[in-house]
């Protein structure tokens, strides 16, 4: 096994967090093409967990010790991975983290969770560092949002032994990686966070009202409104034309309306005004660019060539868009203060909105992602 050393030394030594880890993988396995689909597998799970834990351990152990101290904090699965921790370890590698990490401690092995962050972290309220932290540790679940024929998606799952948890009266939680696009009837279901879902539950659209999501992506949170009220008027805008184009397959895969859709930056105020002219809007889904900070769990990379100083705020820039007494729906994947409480007070201060309720939507116990929303009245 003395190749996938070298091939892991080789992968750490030239990653510099500059484009995702899986990106960086796929690039580099394409330039290795003998190394087999075992091998990228375990390597892949060896660069993850190195991102995941490495920063708990000594920077003096050695590098097949470290990797295995990290494939095990990572609760490691894979049956060709297990090969690579000490045989007397193997068996706990499915305990839960709190008892992981306490038996690297009785080997020795001192883990201070609080040092997976390089400098000292200000979060939301409804979220402790040492909860948020130890998060990173495990991959979170893949959530799906079942629209419709949840009995014949439950039946295909187990038939395809593939482990479902009802965690919602329409929502399944399932092992991060199982294969489903090919299994399940499309248009039956969306592959939707848990966390992510649950912010449609402050939405409360009725029809005929005026909806505009201003940052709206592949349109997660539009699928989410129009599948709770098909009848509103939906008006969606992103800077990105290539992610517009998905938004517009979804919305022909799931057999809604085309909502009327600008290329645009939100952030720009002239280009706002120029695409938008005069229009006024009874709610407004604000799902914020941020730093995403409460799905770094799915992408542990991201928490660990952070910095501080790359968390940026965001303006309220389409408070002038929504009608008097309409809602601001402010909501971003990200549990850092700066990007949600202190954002939010910016917009009242100077935008005059009342708050009604804002909320940190913790996922950690869940395996899920974490959300902030806001809502917000003028």
């Amino acid at each position: 096994m003395r190749y996938i050393w070298h091939h892991i030394q080789t992968i750490l030594d030239n990653y510099s967090g500059g484009i995702p880890l899986s990106h960086f993988l796929k690039n580099y396995f394409r330039l290795h093409p003998k190394l087999g689909s075992r091998d990228r597998k375990i390597i892949s799970e060896m660069a993850y967990s190195w991102y995941r834990c490495s920063r708990l351990l000594d920077d003096t152990m050695p590098l097949e010790q470290k990797v295995a101290a990290c494939l095990f904090l990572a609760e490691t699965t894979n049956t060709h991975s297990l090969k690579f921790i000490p045989q007397d370890w193997r068996d706990k590698a499915h305990l839960p983290t709190s008892e992981r990490i306490a038996f690297m401690n009785s080997q020795g092995v001192g883990i201070d969770i609080l040092s997976l962050a390089s400098s000292t972290i200000n979060l939301s309220d409804g979220i402790e560092p040492e909860e948020w932290l130890t998060s990173m540790l495990t991959q979170p679940q893949l959530f799906i949002r079942i629209r419709k024929r949840g009995d014949e998606i439950k039946a295909i799952l187990k038939d395809n032994g593939i482990e479902a948890e009802e965690v919602g009266p329409n929502t399944l939680a399932l092992p991060n990686g199982s294969a489903i696009d090919k299994l399940l009837p499309q248009d039956s279901y969306v592959v939707q966070d848990l966390s992510s879902q649950q912010t449609g539950n402050y939405f409360n659209p009725k029809p005929g009202e005026h909806w505009w999501d201003c940052c709206s992506g592949a349109g997660g949170k539009s699928l989410l409104l129009k599948d709770r009220q098909a009848k509103v008027q939906l008006t969606v805008t992103d800077k990105r034309q290539s992610i517009l184009g998905n938004l517009v397959d979804r919305f022909s895969l799931y057999k809604h309306q085309q909502p009327a859709r600008y290329v645009l930056d939100a952030a720009d105020k002239h280009e706002l005004q120029s695409k938008l002219g005069d229009r006024q809007f009874d709610n407004i889904i604000c799902d914020a660019p941020c730093s995403g900070s409460g799905t770094w769990a799915r992408t542990p990379e991201q928490l660990f060539f952070f910095k501080e100083e790359y968390i940026s705020d965001f303006a309220g820039n389409t408070v002038r868009f929504l009608k008097s007494g309409g809602r601001l729906i402010y909501i971003t994947c990200s549990v850092f203060r700066q990007e949600n409480e202190a954002v939010v007070d910016t917009i009242v201060e100077q935008h005059k909105l009342k708050v009604e309720h804002q909320e940190l939507i913790n996922g950690t116990g869940k395996k899920a992602d974490s959300m902030y929303i806001a809502v917000l009245r003028k």
